[in-house]
């Protein structure tokens, strides 16, 4: 098996599982569902070609929870774009500064060719909702062999520098890590309602799988790949 690692980070993301009405929540990590579209959308995948969507939604997924983020509440208000008429106000919950590894593990060629998608999308990334959008390259590293519990404990370790500087005296000793179930795993699992089965937007539907939460040591606090991080001279100033 060939294992494909993304890093998902932005200034916010929303993982929702399911939407209540005018609340619409957000699960603390990225759910399969969401990766999954996230995968098809850059492929060029159309919602309704199931077809083409079931080779995605078979590979085995799991998310290493690197920086937690902070859960913030935002008041949404819309107009209609003909009538002009108030729509009801809604409640949408975030991710604010979350950074998580996702990892895919099946075949080698399928992640090949993902991996090749994700840098030249057709259709732009975002983490959860479109208007979440990474805030740098999604593609970390694909492994030609290797198994999705190996790639999860060895990657290094993504949390942004200005998290490091700021728990530089007290830095985590483990991170959580969410993963399907293998078949020894099934006893101790939960279920999650974010399998993949359709996306149209007519008859969108999603099924229930199994998913373990454990945890991995920080690996080898290695530097992350340079980026912009506009925030860094403040907290500089600030400790």
């Amino acid at each position: 098996m060939s294992v494909l690692l993304l890093r998902l980070a932005g200034p916010l993301q929303s993982w929702g599982v399911s939407s209540r009405f005018a609340r619409r929540t957000t699960k603390s990590a990225p759910t399969k569902s969401a990766v999954i579209g996230l995968l098809a959308a850059a492929a060029g995948i159309d919602r309704r070609d199931n077809a083409r969507l079931a080779p995605l939604a078979a590979l085995r997924f799991g998310v290493r929870i690197d920086q937690p983020g902070t859960l913030i509440r935002d008041f949404h208000t819309a107009h209609h774009h003909v009538t002009g008429k108030a729509m009801p106000l809604s409640q949408r919950h975030y991710l604010a500064d979350a950074v998580f590894v996702a990892a895919l593990e099946g075949d080698h060629t399928l992640l090949t060719q993902l991996h090749a998608a994700l840098k030249a999308p057709v259709y732009p990334p975002f983490l959860g909702r479109r208007s979440c959008p990474p805030a740098a390259p999604l593609d970390l590293s694909l492994h030609k062999t290797g198994q999705l519990e190996e790639a999860l404990t060895h990657a290094p370790w993504q949390a942004s520098t200005w998290y490091r500087n700021r728990h530089r005296s007290r830095p985590p000793e483990d991170l959580t890590v969410l993963k399907e179930a293998t078949t020894d795993e099934q006893r101790s699992a939960n279920t999650l309602r974010d399998q993949p089965v359709s996306f149209d937007p007519v008859h969108r539907q999603h099924t229930w799988r199994t998913v373990v939460t454990t945890t991995v040591p920080v690996p080898g606090r290695t530097a992350v790949p340079a980026r912009h991080e506009p925030f860094d001279a403040w907290e500089d100033e600030s400790t």
